[in-house]
């Protein structure tokens, strides 16, 4: 087994997933201001320094994804960022990405910059304790995108960031968002998101990415949120099942669904689905940002020096997602 075969497990195995607190200084200041809390660098710093800390870190989140800003962070009793998440038994990693701009040829569509001088600063993370790493493409569906441009490309910066990363020792993960924007149905999030997936790993191959150390994040099948169209969590596992047995190897160790639009209990019990019908050899987990964060960063708004009250409405969401990954959720849990 290889080195980075061994982190990709130690991050999403046992019921563990991936906090994803990558929050750019501009995505995190809408979220505080969302909840009247003033975005600086302490107030950023003092809620993830909460998280990180919390008790549920120990069971329930094998690896945690930084933002820049964070990584460099130390707590307030001296120790780096990565030190704390280390000290929990979670692994660093860290969004390389320097965002979707928008796509020359395709005005409408976006496609992920970051590869320039990415080299290097992949070398600065490993030593500030990163080993492992995220890049995302965003496609968007209608009549005629995502085009085949926006596939492709996004597809071949996708594998040229793996494999830089895997040169530098660090397991990738592989971020594919089709968005929940739209009133598509979720036969055409199917179609769509299968032909993204499909293009990536035909990339990933011509790169000679070793597919046994990398991560795959997508999106699960889904209807367009502006779509009247209701079907069941039931559903939603088995179209989301479907595309990912057609589409990714047999060697990819395991995939950590994005939350996308969903509420947190729709991606808990979504993601608790998936997991009761499973008949893969995929591991199949979380790496959620709101649906982690949301309730306990309300909470805090209102009394940001209550640490033990926000830890414990954290505790509760990392624990029901960590059920959900091994399809033992129950709805009756939330109240308890």
């Amino acid at each position: 087994m290889s080195e980075l075969h061994e982190i990709a497990l130690q991050i999403l195995s046992k019921g563990k997933g991936i906090l994803a607190a990558d929050e750019s200084t501009a995505t995190m200041t809408k979220r505080l201001d969302s909840v009247n809390v003033i975005s600086d660098e302490n107030n950023r710093l003092f809620f993830r320094q909460t998280l990180f800390s919390s008790s549920s870190m120990k069971d329930c989140i094998g690896g945690v994804i930084l933002y820049d800003e964070t990584i460099r962070q130390k707590t307030s009793d001296g120790k780096t960022i990565p030190e704390l998440i280390h000290s929990s038994g979670s692994l660093t990693g860290i969004k390389v990405d320097t965002g979707a701009k928008i796509l020359a040829g395709s005005k409408e569509e976006k496609v992920t910059e970051g590869l320039d001088g990415l080299r290097e600063r992949l070398n600065d993370y490993y030593e500030l304790g990163a080993r492992f790493t995220k890049w995302r493409g965003v496609y968007v569906i209608s009549d005629k995108y995502p085009s085949k441009l926006s596939i492709s490309s996004n597809a071949h910066a996708l594998a040229r960031y793996a494999a830089l990363v895997q040169e530098a020792g660090m397991v990738p993960i592989i971020e594919p968002e089709v968005l929940m924007d739209g009133d598509h149905s979720a036969k055409d999030c199917l179609l769509k998101t299968s032909e993204v997936i499909s293009k990536c790993y035909e990339e990933l191959e011509l790169f000679k990415i070793d597919l046994t150390g990398t991560i795959l994040k997508p999106n699960m099948i889904l209807p367009g949120k502006d779509s009247n169209e209701k079907i069941s969590n039931d559903e939603i596992a088995g179209l989301t099942l479907e595309c990912l047995k057609n589409n990714v190897p047999s060697s990819v160790p395991g995939i950590a669904f994005l939350s996308g639009g969903q509420t947190e209990i729709e991606a808990t019990a979504n993601l608790n689905q998936i997991n009761i019908n499973n008949n893969t050899d995929f591991i199949m987990t979380y790496s959620y940002g709101r649906a982690l964060q949301q309730s306990a960063l309300r909470f805090w708004s209102k009394d940001i020096n209550n640490i033990v009250g926000t830890q414990k409405i954290f505790d509760h969401r990392a624990k029901m997602c960590s059920l959900a990954a091994k399809g033992k959720w129950s709805k009756s849990f939330e109240n308890s």
